[in-house]
């Protein structure tokens, strides 16, 4: 059976709230409270008395900050994507560009072992306790021959990839 399993894992008990919690809590907060937590996040008094509005800002907001603190370069990597598509009217989609979430976990079932792989927050991968630079170097350890990372861990479709070269089935 090969199955994928993909999960993020929780970050420490010792870390302060999650956003999950704080974006949770937006809608039984005061408004006084929305209003501070506006001019702590953005820096001065808020465009609107519109609630809805402020709370999805600041949980879009929360969110941003939180995952900064998981990958700090996740957000410039987006605003090169995104100057890249208002420039060029194109987004191009390279697959050495895929980074998943610090502490995603990559579970594949291969020959009746199951083996687990963890994405770092320094763009590597932890296999059986040893640091990798790609999920193509793991599948050739694990099956000694070479094999597409993202095909093998079920994050791409070699069939679908291999029908769209031949112009479509028919």
């Amino acid at each position: 059976m090969n199955e994928v399993h993909m999960k993020t894992s929780k970050t420490p008990a010792t870390a302060p709230r999650t956003a999950v919690a704080q974006v949770h809590e937006l809608p039984n907060l005061p408004f006084p409270e929305i209003k501070a937590l506006w001019r702590k996040l953005f820096g001065g008094e808020t465009p609107t008395h519109n609630r809805q509005f402020l709370e999805r800002q600041l949980a879009y907001k929360l969110q941003e900050v939180e995952f900064r603190k998981v990958d700090p370069g996740l957000l410039e990597r987006n605003n090169k994507k995104i100057a890249s598509l208002i420039a060029t009217g194109k987004l191009r989609k390279r697959d050495r560009d895929f980074h998943p979430t610090p502490g995603t976990l990559f579970t594949r079932e291969y020959h009746g072992k199951v083996h687990q792989v963890i994405a770092t927050a320094d763009g590597q991968y932890e296999f059986e306790g040893r640091p990798y630079r790609s999920l193509s170097m793991i599948a050739r350890e694990i099956t000694s021959s070479r094999w597409s990372g993202p095909v093998f861990f079920g994050l791409k479709d070699y069939a679908a990839k291999s029908t769209a070269k031949k112009g479509g089935s028919k």
